[in-house]
């Protein structure tokens, strides 16, 4: 039997050592194709190049790569990554996507601007599997081998029951040694929102900017939410879905005297 293929990406750029790791943990379960940004494309959302070229590379990155893992940079938005993946780049169906590992949360509202997520949510608008794993930490040598064998073990599961159709997984894990990792929790997304502030400042030149700054506001105090889990030593796992309909708020819409 062929091994599952998994197709890997991310938001912070294919030489990012979060994918450097996702692609080492996820190469021990599945034959693996990278379809990743050239550069940096955090909080480009679900973004995609409609009015610019794109370019993708085949590339090698690692010295002991081997025949089951292969690598595309793309010169686009990491939902570009996947459309073109999908498209162009795989020769056949991805058993499975994965996004990540993020450099920083991506729980609560901060879904809404994560490229990495909307990467993986691409992938789920295709009907492939998909999930997106974050590390709350937003440094570049972020240490993520604690999240190794929980990010394997979710993978599995994934690809052995399947993941529920149009909902994706955001999963997010604490920075925590492995040990003191608590284990794994199903969330809902907490409520939460960013008092956002603009820093104006002058160039050298004379010239006015503005550079955004704010506060992440959390404004749920339930004990089921993905910002509860990561402040108490769980990782979250949120199924996320992209059908945006209100359903709940389509009878009240309806009282209205539009007609």
């Amino acid at each position: 039997m062929k091994k599952p293929l998994i197709l890997v990406t991310n938001d912070d750029g294919i030489t990012a050592p979060g994918l450097r790791a996702l692609v080492s943990f996820v190469k021990e379960i599945g034959e693996v194709v990278v379809v990743a940004p050239d550069s940096p494309q955090s909080g480009m959302g679900h973004a995609i190049t409609i009015d610019n070229l794109l370019y993708s590379k085949k590339m090698t990155l690692d010295l002991d790569q081997d025949e089951s893992t292969v690598e595309y940079s793309c010169s686009g938005t990491p939902a570009d990554c996947v459309k073109l993946g999908l498209q162009e780049l795989l020769d056949r169906k991805p058993d499975l996507c994965v996004s990540g590992i993020n450099h920083g949360s991506n729980s609560s509202i901060n879904v809404i601007y994560s490229g990495t997520m909307s990467a993986a949510i691409e992938a789920g608008i295709e009907g492939i599997p998909a999930i997106g794993f974050s590390l709350c930490d937003y440094k570049w040598e972020a240490d993520f081998s604690p999240a190794k064998n929980f990010i394997q073990q979710i993978i599995r599961e994934a690809l052995e029951n399947g993941i529920p159709t149009g909902v994706v997984l955001n999963v997010n894990i604490p920075k925590l040694e492995a040990k003191k990792i608590k284990g794994i929790k199903i969330c809902r997304q907490a409520r939460a929102n960013w008092k956002e502030k603009f820093d104006k400042r002058t160039s050298p030149t004379g010239k006015e900017y503005y550079w955004l700054t704010g506060e992440f506001e959390l404004l749920d105090k339930g004990e089921d939410t993905d910002e509860w889990a990561l402040a108490n030593g769980f990782i979250s796992v949120v199924p996320t879905q992209f059908d945006l309909t209100a359903h709940h708020a389509i009878q009240t819409i309806n009282n209205w005297k539009l007609n």
